[in-house]
């Protein structure tokens, strides 16, 4: 693939994206700085962002010059987590669904409806009738646990959340219009393909450059794990889907390695005794 990446980094999502990799290290404003640069984002540009998130809560000022992630980021820290986990959650499906019954919600308050669409695609809902959702039970403990994630996401507590099965053949049949596995097949297939041919080469690449594609590739790859419904077999090819997940776990760490390596031709920062490095795990 083409080594030239041509997107564009927003300056709160790329410090927010940072402190998330930093883990418990506190990040020194001279790494954030400098990692604006690579992506042509100017230092003041940084440091107001950094105070507007401050305030925000989302970032924490923790010593002099250094930042970590605030109270109001923690939603943020558990999606993280929730990609990592995404094979753990998987268990056996026995043809059973869960329904999401939202007929009774209101309508008109935008911002509920957004969350509440939101959380029910996170969790790979479709929508099989006006106001009824439906996914395969496959996922999380049990019926309960799936239920708390969604109003964790945002769906309103008076929603009915059930399992259901039985549906007649004509539902069943729409039912396996919901979802495109075949789709997803070909998309595990060509982001998998798409990371180990970048990794392949990425050593070639100066530094900066790498640590840019590698933020970018990396982050397109995560957003589509977090996204995946999850499906179980036959609907998706689950040897596929997890070579998929293992590639992006390893495209992770690497990243996380390339990040620690563009941080080591830093400057030591003046207001720490040793430098924030990436946890790679």
């Amino acid at each position: 693939m083409p080594h030239q990446v041509n997107s564009k980094a927003q300056p709160k999502h790329l410090l927010l994206e940072l402190l998330l990799a930093s883990s418990d290290n506190p990040l020194p404003v001279s790494h954030a700085v400098a990692a604006g640069a690579v992506f042509g984002i100017s230092e003041n540009h940084v440091r107001v962002t950094l105070a507007r998130l401050v305030a925000q809560d989302m970032v924490l000022a923790t010593e002099r010059g250094t930042y970590r992630l605030g109270p109001a980021a923690q939603g943020l820290a558990q999606d993280v987590a929730n990609w990592r986990q995404a094979a753990q959650r998987l268990r056996p499906w026995t043809g059973q669904y869960v329904a999401v019954h939202c007929g009774l919600l209101a309508r008109s308050d935008r911002s509920a409806s957004r969350q509440r669409e939101r959380a029910l695609h996170l969790l790979g809902f479709a929508e099989l009738q006006r106001d009824f959702y439906l996914r395969p039970d496959n996922i999380e403990a049990d019926i309960a646990a799936i239920r708390q994630r969604l109003h964790i996401l945002g769906l309103e507590a008076s929603a009915v959340v059930c399992s259901c099965n039985s549906f007649d053949a004509a539902t069943e049949t729409t039912i396996d219009s919901l979802w495109d596995g075949a789709t997803l097949n070909q998309g595990y297939r060509a982001t998998r393909q798409r990371l180990e041919n970048w990794l392949a080469s990425a050593a070639r690449l100066p530094i900066d450059q790498a640590a840019r594609e590698a933020f970018f590739l990396g982050g397109a790859a995560i957003r589509q794990l977090v996204y995946d419904p999850l499906l179980p077999e036959p609907m998706v090819d689950g040897a596929l889907r997890q070579a998929f997940i293992d590639s992006v776990h390893a495209f992770d760490a690497a990243g996380r390695a390339i990040w620690n390596r563009f941080y080591d031709t830093l400057p030591a920062p003046d207001a720490v005794s040793r430098k924030a490095r990436l946890r790679v795990a």
